[in-house]
């Protein structure tokens, strides 16, 4: 999808407005206390995506979508008023799942580092279970292989190349 930077300014202009009526001008009792997240208009201006999310509870989310169901013609009104393009966009209501989300993810973070100390807990107190290095090689394998890759074909000492 291309990006119009038209769109995109409408948008946050339609963002400010909207938190602004929501904020002065609607006075339903419904209305919990809203925050405008976020607004994707179509690439033709014609259809805005408004995405909010409300502090509270479920019951609170219900009444204040309601409240924005029917304060959706004031809200457009101005918002063709104060924008002053032709065709004022349509405006759709979403309630943003951002909250929830970020909770979900906040869950599985505390889990993940609480299991990460339990594995660390474990880690501290393990024992090998034969020898430390298992690979280890009897010392005098070891000096053969030193002195033997040090010399050339005909026995004189190679420079060392690190």
């Amino acid at each position: 999808m291309v990006d119009h930077p038209r769109a995109r300014k409408l948008a946050e202009r339609i963002q400010k407005i909207v938190a602004q009526m929501l904020d002065t001008r609607v006075k339903d009792p419904r209305l919990g206390f809203v925050t405008v997240t976020d607004v994707r208009v179509t690439g033709d201006l014609q259809h805005a995506s408004v995405f909010y999310t409300v502090l509270g509870d479920d019951e609170a989310r219900a009444g204040s979508a309601a409240a924005l169901e029917s304060a959706k013609g004031l809200i457009r009104s101005e918002v063709g008023k104060q924008t002053g393009i032709r065709l004022t966009p349509t405006l759709e209501f979403i309630a943003d799942a951002v909250p929830e989300t970020a909770e979900h993810l906040e869950r599985a973070l505390r889990e993940a580092a609480a299991r990460d100390a339990e594995v660390a807990a474990l880690a501290s107190s393990a024992q090998y279970a034969g020898d430390a290095d298992p690979y280890r090689r009897p010392a005098d394998e070891d000096e053969d292989e030193v002195e033997g890759s040090a010399t050339g074909a005909d026995g004189d000492d190679l420079p060392a190349w690190g």
